[in-house]
């Protein structure tokens, strides 16, 4: 950019650290006034905590930042924005019963004479401030019966209401749909027109042509480059925040077009969360879901287990039809799930390793007249502890005190015990070591190996790709392609299906 453009941010070398992890490593990042500049990165990249460095919400461990030339180190929102920093996040935090005008000015609201509120004031600031956006809104309206595009307006205004001189912006449409991204593009070309500058974060990749002067890219908490949004073809962006290919030895993908589909599913449908998606797996494989934040991965897999109800669609298992309205149904048909919050819904971290393991088959362990047999359940929890490499002291050991990947092994047996064909995997190695990854990656191919169908869901490509046999990708709810697994996909292949955001199926995996 340069030229006569102000400089309204500079940030260099940005180090944040966090336990046990370095968060971002010397980053970069500038932006000019009048200028829409995309920050992109996959899911982790250091994207977010970046921006909250700026914002005030975070402080850096290292590093230079300057707004409007000014060496700054705000230390909280408020601080930020009396600098001229407005942040939009994804999740709005308006609140519904209050009127428009209310939610800008919450805290600043105007006064007459001994403190009474001034509504006709706070109702004329904020029709000033809708007139400079060009927008039709009415200040006294209550923002609960708003749509969620007019909700983002009145958060823009109320960033515009500090004077905000930079306003971020993340995943701004990720909950609109085409009408009202164009008609939010509208009100950010008119900003940037008015010299605010605007950091625009965002996975949709069709965006950045439309509105974006420049991208930079980070990547592992790294900054990665920055190009120009016109003049730089998508898949070179794509190519920057995926990276380099990780080398691994080719993954075996099995011939397995004999072998029984154990499960189908038929026009999965729930809201705008999940629409129409259909896929199969076989015995023996393991399918994984790739997809960016919001794409719709885990809403499929608590589907399927019947933690979230369906408006429509159907679950086939070993080709019978079954109808799943909780989880028990599911577990019933043979279903495990683990899931990405192992801490919360997979165990219960309060109780010792042996009974989280029983915790789903106590009906197994339990006679009759409704008495326990302790025995049984602690030879059954040593012999899955031997099974598997569970390092624990003993079968008594709290399952809270040991290490995420030994966590991760307790609740894997607990769904072995339970004897289920079918095991869905959500962010398996979340939160584990290198170490353990790849003990877990061994055990699930072992588990496929033996018959099981396997599904996992990972927002890392290494991982996906490390393990899958077909790669289904979603995009905004939809299934918008399945790939083959092994060395005949690349990340950029699943990054393109990952930002695909039409209808339009692709399939270029063999049909299984």
């Amino acid at each position: 950019m340069g030229g006569e453009m102000e400089k309204l941010v500079e940030m260099k070398g940005i180090e944040k650290y966090f336990p046990g992890v370095h968060a971002l490593k010397s980053v970069q990042f500038d932006l000019f006034s009048g200028e829409v500049h995309a920050l992109m990165g996959e899911n982790g990249a250091g994207k977010s905590t970046l921006m909250k460095i700026l914002s005030g919400i975070y402080q850096r461990d290292g590093g230079d930042l300057a707004i409007q030339g000014k060496s700054a180190s705000p230390t909280s929102p408020r601080e930020a924005q009396n600098l001229g920093i407005g942040i939009i996040h994804q999740e709005l935090s308006l609140m519904n019963d209050l009127t428009v005008a209310q939610n800008i000015f919450i805290g600043r609201e105007p006064r007459k004479r001994f403190g009474r509120l001034d509504e006709a004031a706070l109702n004329a600031q904020t029709a000033e401030i809708f007139g400079a956006m060009n927008l039709n809104l009415d200040p006294k309206a209550l923002v609960g019966g708003l749509t969620i595009a007019k909700q983002q307006m009145v958060e823009i205004a109320k960033a515009l209401s500090y004077r905000s001189k930079v306003l971020v912006m993340d995943e701004p449409t990720a909950a609109l749909n085409d009408a009202e991204i164009a008609e939010l593009f509208v009100i950010i070309r008119r900003l940037r027109a008015e010299g605010v500058g605007i950091v625009y974060i965002s996975h949709k990749m069709d965006e950045l042509k439309q509105i974006a002067d420049r991208v930079t890219v980070m990547r592992d908490g790294e900054y990665v480059g920055t190009v120009g949004a016109s003049d730089t073809p998508i898949s070179k962006i794509i190519a920057m925040m995926v990276g380099r290919e990780v080398s691994e030895d080719p993954l075996d993908v099995p011939d397995l077009s004999d072998a029984e589909v154990s499960l189908e599913v038929a026009g999965l449908t729930r809201g705008t969360d999940l629409k129409d998606v259909s896929f199969s797996v076989r015995k023996g494989e393991i399918l994984g879901f790739a997809g960016l934040m919001g794409a719709g991965r885990t809403e499929v897999a608590r589907a399927i287990f019947g933690a979230d109800p369906l408006d429509g669609g159907e679950i086939r298992v070993h080709g019978h039809r079954v109808p799943i309205r909780s989880p028990q149904d599911a577990v019933r048909a043979g279903i495990g799930y683990l899931s990405e919050d192992r801490k919360h819904f997979g165990l219960a971290t309060g109780m010792n390793v042996r009974d989280n393991i029983a915790l789903a088959s106590m009906d197994m362990f339990t006679s009759a007249a409704g008495v326990l047999n302790d025995g049984a359940i602690s030879s059954t929890a040593k012999g899955y502890i031997a099974q598997l490499g569970i390092r624990t002291p003993s079968d008594v050991q709290e399952v809270r005190l040991l290490s995420g990947g030994n966590q991760q092994k307790v609740v894997i047996a607990k769904w072995l015990l339970r004897d289920c064909d079918i095991l869905i995997f959500d962010e398996p190695t979340r939160g584990i070591d290198v170490g353990a990854k790849s003990e877990i990656y061994k055990l699930l191919e072992e588990l496929a190996a033996q018959g099981k169908t396997i599904i996992v869901i990972s927002s890392e490509l290494p991982e996906i790709m490390r393990l899958s046999h077909r790669i289904a990708v979603m995009c905004e709810g939809r299934l918008t392609g399945i790939l083959p697994g092994g060395n005949n996909t690349t990340q950029e292949d699943i990054m393109h299906l990952a930002t695909q955001r039409t209808a339009a199926m692709q399939v270029t995996g063999t049909a299984i």
